[in-house]
């Protein structure tokens, strides 16, 4: 079955049936991959990715499901990483699936993550999250590596906090006690895993990060300098004026344009395919990069690599 033919270019303000940056219970979603694609056909898309926190294991799950379902998925991943400070996600497309660079680059995420864990249980049992890793593995639901929505559970359910807001606010967000970076690799690197592996790199939610216009440009600039070509114009919802600035910040590099919710789980304020307005611009959909171009007529099922680029 063939997916209605995406449009080449951005040419007016309106949504897409298209999300490209969603998590599973492979990493810190609520949703086990075959039911994320179920809702993903339930709220009308047509083409997804499904990007977990520095894993691909739900991929092949996705595919099945996809297929059944009617959807084109493109394998992803997205990769924690150090900017000048600051942690910066990169969202990896990769149409010919975990191999090259990649890899490796994974299994020293995955030992990147349980590292970190370990640091921000002891930083939460100082505040009074006692046993803190057990009581978030016995949320994670697996042996999945841990992350911070893990510890942000364990720290409601104990009572710590009263909700998830105010586990970010108080101890996980950016700058706070639970929120370790030092064990992530530079943009740099990882964008060199991914490209090297037959993939897209693309910045992930670049308007959630706290930086200045100036340190946005900048940020761009190191990732293109590494070989990054995409960046998320629209992450979940957002002020249309920021959108329109960041397009034309994009613009001005010939990046291209991504998007997808970032959903995690049923309830929140984000859900699969829901966005704010893509706005008229000149930046090429992220379809249009010469390794995902087949995206736009693709079968249902998993995206199988197209003409090397």
């Amino acid at each position: 079955m063939l997916m209605p033919r995406l449009p080449t270019t951005f040419d007016a303000d309106q949504r897409y049936p298209v999300d490209l940056h969603m998590h599973s219970t492979a990493s810190d979603g609520a949703l086990s991959p075959t039911e994320l694609v179920t809702l993903c056909f339930e709220r009308g898309l047509t083409h997804m990715s499904l990007t977990d926190h520095d894993t691909m294991d739900g991929i092949e799950e996705a595919g099945r499901a996809a297929e059944q379902a009617g959807l084109c998925l493109i394998p992803g991943c997205e990769l924690s990483t150090r900017w000048q400070g600051v942690n910066i996600h990169v969202v990896a497309l990769m149409p010919g699936g975990l191999q090259g660079a990649m890899v490796e680059g994974l299994i020293q995420q995955r030992e990147a993550r349980i590292q970190r864990a370990a640091v921000i249980a002891e930083r939460l049992e100082k505040v009074g999250l006692s046993n803190a890793l057990e009581k978030a593995r016995l949320h994670a639901g697996s042996d999945r590596p841990l992350g911070r929505p893990d510890f942000a559970r364990a720290l409601v359910e104990e009572g710590v906090v009263p909700d998830w807001a105010s586990a970010f606010k108080r101890y996980l967000g950016s700058g706070k006690k639970g929120d370790v970076k030092a064990h992530w690799p530079e943009i740099s690197e990882a964008v060199g895993w991914i490209v090297d592996s037959g993939g897209v790199a693309v910045i992930a939610h670049p308007l959630r990060h706290g930086l200045t216009r100036r340190k946005r440009g900048l940020l761009m600039d190191t990732f293109q300098a590494a070989g990054g070509q995409a960046v998320e114009l629209v992450s979940g919802q957002q002020n249309p004026d920021s959108t329109r600035d960041l397009a034309r910040q994009l613009v001005e590099r010939e990046l291209y344009a991504s998007m997808g919710s970032d959903f995690h789980f049923p309830g929140s304020h984000a859900a699969p395919g829901s966005m704010s307005l893509v706005p008229r611009t000149a930046a090429p959909p992220i379809w249009q990069h010469p390794r995902l171009v087949h995206l736009r007529d693709a079968p249902a099922g998993m995206l199988a690599a197209g003409e090397p680029a």
